[in-house]
Formats: structure tokens, C-alpha cells, sequence
């Protein structure tokens, strides 16, 4: 409905969704230009975020005490994100919104907003001229036309007798002075066969067994319920298509090619890759040897003396030893 409605249009309709749902900070306004209502429901205005904060709260009683919260906080925009996350809880906006929750998107997209948050306050109905889709439902369902249809979808009865025959079975017990004719023997045997085999059916039948003790499974106050859920589902997956899945459906199908060259590209990409990774781990052996080598060379070195191993200090230490002694003779 809102898509076909210009932006004059759908204030009026939102403006007197916020009356039937007996808002206090529209009365006494009696507004009657569309500019002055555009002017009240599509401007940043304290006024406005009043009227935004007093739909979420009627929705969710327990958003006025986040709004206390809120208040209290000591960032500006708490209360405005507060407002947009319950948006986001009911599916209709995103908790990023917050453009939309102030009021800094077109007046379409905000009054969408709004009558969608409108569908949910308790209590609220729309005028005459802008019916919901499920009382439309309801009262097709309901018109007189369509009430036998009515009936005997909440009763079913099991009847395939034509018209016809039914005729002649009401015949069947009535009185006549002419004797009857073979025809309608064979059809009065005909419905008594018909008669046992449908007794049989029907006591085979649970639904129809049951039917005593399970009265009700239909009735129009279970069929305005499921119109109205009918009716929220719809609007939902509309809105979500509309803001998420549209520019995904829209989109061209992706084209593959046909040509066998980008397999063989990939399969080059992995012998190439496969090739690196041998090489890397020839490197990584390569440096473990080396290191044990440097670290080897870096230990002294060692030297054979009288079939004992001994290193090149220990042989300086050894000589020095031995000229000392031999000085000493020498003195002595």
C-alpha cells in the first residue's frame, strides 16, 4: 500500500494510525494539512522522538526503562541507539539506523517506519479507508456469498451424492401407488451398497470418529489470529527483501567458462606451489646441516699426543710447563 501512496498521501495515513492508536502527543493538534504533518513526523524535532519513543514503548513495556537508563547515560545518542535496536529486534531497520531514528532519512522511508512499528501498538487500527489486510481477508471470508463456504469448511460433511440420485434416494421411503420401475430398483440397490461401504469408511475415519470429542479446531477467531500472523510474516519478508535480499535477486547469475585453459592455469599454479614447498624444506635441512657445521668449527680444535686426544691449550700449557723445568736445571 505504502509503495503506491506519495508522501502526502502516507502521512495522512500514519497520522491517523497515531490517533486510532489514541496517541497523547497528537491530540489537541488537529492537524490538517499534509505539509504541517510531514512538518511533525519527518523533521528532527523532540517532538518527533517523543512520538518515536512513545510507539516503541507501547510495544514493549519494558523500553521505558531503557529509556531511563538511557537518560542517565553519559553518551548523547544512547537513547536514539535504544530506539534502533528495538527496531532491529523487530526486524524492520538496523541498530546502525540512526539516521532514521532522528529523522535524517527521506519521508518515505521514514514513514514506512512508522507504520510498520503502528501494525504492532496493541490496540491500533487504521481508518476505514486504509483496512488491513487481514480484516479484508476476514470479511471476504465472512461475506454472505461466501458463507456456505465458511460453514462447510468448519464443518465438513462427507456428501458425493448428486444431485440426481440424492433426488431419487429422497423418493426411496416415500409412498406411491405405481409400482416401481427396474431402473430405480437397481438405483435404490445401488445407494444401499453405497450406503454400507461409506458406513464402513466412515468408521475407519479417526478425524470423523473424533469429530465429538475435538469440537472447534476451526473457528473464526483461530482464522483472525492466523490472518494477523499471516499478515505480520508478510509485511516482515517484505521488508527484509526490500532492504537486504533485492539487490542480491537482481544481481546476474555468474558466468563460468567453458575453456579447459583455467584448469590447466590452476593446475600449473599447484605443480608451482608444490615445487616452492619442496624447495623451501630442502633450504630448512640445507640450514640445520650448516648450523651443526658452524657450530662444530667454532669449538677449539683438538690434537693427537701420545694416542691421547688433547687440545692445542692443554699442548701450550704442557710446553710451557716443560721450559720451565728445563730453566730451572739450567740455574741450578
Amino acid at each position: 500500500m505504502a509503495g503506491a501512496l506519495t508522501d502526502r498521501q502516507f502521512v495522512r495515513v500514519v497520522y491517523d494510525a497515531l490517533q486510532a492508536a489514541s496517541c497523547p502527543l497528537v491530540e489537541g493538534l488537529y492537524l490538517q494539512e499534509a505539509d504541517s504533518m510531514l512538518q511533525l513526523l519527518c523533521t528532527p524535532s523532540q517532538h518527533r522522538t517523543d512520538i518515536l519513543a512513545w510507539i516503541c514503548g507501547s510495544i514493549n513495556p519494558n523500553f521505558a526503562t531503557s529509556k531511563a537508563m538511557s537518560m542517565r547515560s553519559k553518551d548523547p545518542d544512547a537513547f536514539t541507539k535504544e530506539m534502533a535496536v528495538l527496531g532491529q529486534e523487530l526486524m524492520l531497520c538496523r541498530a546502525g539506523d540512526l539516521d532514521l531514528i532522528r529523522g535524517d532519512v527521506s519521508p518515505h522511508r521514514q514513514l514506512q517506519f512508522l507504520e510498520q512499528l503502528l501494525t504492532l501498538v496493541p490496540g491500533c487500527s487504521k481508518s476505514a479507508g486504509h483496512r488491513t489486510n487481514e480484516e479484508m481477508i476476514l470479511n471476504e471470508l465472512c461475506a454472505d456469498e461466501n458463507l456456505p463456504h465458511l460453514t462447510q469448511m468448519l464443518e465438513p460433511t462427507f456428501d458425493p451424492w448428486p444431485g440426481h440420485i440424492k433426488y431419487m434416494a429422497s423418493r426411496k421411503g416415500t409412498k406411491s401407488s405405481s409400482k416401481p420401475s427396474k431402473e430405480a430398483a437397481d438405483v435404490t440397490a445401488l445407494l444401499q451398497s453405497t450406503q454400507s461401504v461409506l458406513e464402513q469408511l466412515q468408521s475407519e475415519c479417526e478425524f470423523l470418529n473424533n469429530e465429538a470429542q475435538s469440537p472447534g479446531v476451526f473457528s473464526p477467531s483461530s482464522l483472525r489470529v492466523a490472518a494477523c500472523d499471516l499478515q505480520q510474516l508478510m509485511a516482515t519478508f517484505s521488508h527484509v527483501y526490500e532492504t537486504d535480499l533485492r539487490a542480491y535477486c537482481s544481481r546476474d547469475p555468474p558466468s563460468f567458462s567453458t575453456e579447459t585453459d583455467i584448469f590447466q592455469r590452476v593446475h600449473q599454479l599447484l605443480l608451482t606451489c608444490n615445487t616452492e614447498l619442496e624447495m623451501l624444506n630442502e633450504v630448512s635441512e640445507a640450514s640445520a646441516s650448516m648450523n651443526e657445521e658452524v657450530n662444530r668449527l667454532q669449538t677449539q680444535p683438538r690434537y693427537w699426543r701420545r694416542g691421547e686426544k688433547h687440545t692445542l691449550t692443554d699442548q701450550l700449557e704442557e710446553l710451557s710447563r716443560r721450559s720451565r723445568e728445563f730453566l730451572s736445571l739450567l740455574h741450578s
